[in-house]
């Protein structure tokens, strides 16, 4: 499947890097840059990140993250 022909679910509570990269039509590399720097709000789960939905969603939304 390629980046065109990914399905994404909204109703797990985390996402990937890769996956919130395609969301928002970023490069994989700009992506993890992002959360490295904290712009896009992730944790760091052993050698993962994870991005929480409602702290992305709120965070796009321009809101404060609960």
């Amino acid at each position: 499947m390629n980046r065109t022909e990914t399905e994404i679910s909204t109703g797990r509570l985390t996402y990937t890097v890769e996956e919130v990269a395609h969301l928002l039509n970023l490069s994989r590399g700009v992506a993890y840059q992002h959360v490295r720097d904290g712009l896009i709000p992730a944790e760091r789960i052993g050698r993962r990140w994870l991005i929480p939905r409602k702290r992305l969603h709120a965070w796009l939304d321009g809101k404060a993250a609960a």
